[in-house]
């Protein structure tokens, strides 16, 4: 579909209550395969490829989380979907943040997986400006193969890991890198989220501390927190049927009207 005169590559699958899931850096839509299988029953599933990742566009220069979010909310609209359920899986759960900050009223629910409210320390925003220099002198596969064994302790799914990340532009690459590092907190609004939302964390994620899930899925008014043991920053691939459980107990809670306090 093309966005601005660029191309955002997405695929859709199955009816009813819609539902983006969002992939996370640097990866691409099928990170959700088995998550899409899982539900596809159930709602209307729409899996893109953001911005720098997988079969979409690559722009010049450097975007922001803000900007990835734009693209979705683009995206809803070229489809004519004014309200939907949005799932993130690491840097994606950073683009739905930012979606559910700047659209409240385009948003049916929030999941979030793997990932974090908080921005950067200043340690981890350093991190990502060495992983740059690092790309723009020896290339993609020197920051992505590193990462394989971090997002996942699984022999065999870190070396998939390594072959999808391996496929990521430089551009993309750096221009992600940059985009995360300098997001803002978002964690003094996320009770503004009057929304159901889950938080889903893997045990051993050896990227996101599980406390990070903890303090999102208390800030928010109508959060709750799934905790999967022996998965870790990959709980879609690694425990793909509890990750889909917990995503139809929010589907279920979306579509279940909110009982008034009053």
């Amino acid at each position: 579909m093309v966005l601005n005169g660029q191309e955002l590559f997405f695929e859709e699958h199955g009816q009813g209550l819609p539902v983006v899931l969002l992939h996370g850096y640097p990866l691409d839509h099928t990170i959700w395969k088995p998550v899409v299988n899982g539900l596809k029953e159930q709602a209307r599933l729409i899996v893109p490829d953001l911005r720098g990742h997988g079969a979409s566009f690559v722009p010049e220069g450097d975007w922001s989380i803000r900007d990835m979010a734009e693209d979705v909310r683009l995206l809803l609209d070229r489809l004519e979907v004014e309200r939907a359920v949005i799932v993130g899986h690491s840097m994606g759960g950073y683009v739905a943040l930012s979606f559910a900050h700047a659209y409240p009223q385009r948003l049916a629910g929030l999941g979030l997986v793997a990932s974090q409210a908080a921005a950067d320390t200043t340690e981890r925003r350093q991190a990502r400006y060495i992983q740059i220099e690092e790309a723009r002198r020896r290339g993609v596969r020197a920051v992505t193969d590193a990462m394989a064994t971090k997002l996942t302790a699984r022999p065999a799914l870190a070396e998939a890991l390594k072959l999808l990340m391996a496929k990521m532009s430089l551009q993309g690459l750096m221009a992600s890198l940059k985009a995360m590092a300098e997001r803002p907190d978002a964690t003094p609004w996320l009770g503004d989220l009057d929304v159901p939302a889950v938080v889903i964390a893997g045990l051993t994620d050896s990227i996101i501390p599980i406390e990070r899930g903890q303090t999102m899925a208390q800030l928010l008014p109508r959060g709750w927190l799934v905790q999967i043991e022996n998965a870790g920053h990959m709980p879609m691939l690694e425990a793909s049927e509890e990750v889909c459980e917990a995503l139809r107990q929010l589907l279920d809670a979306c579509r279940t009207p909110a009982v008034s306090g009053d």
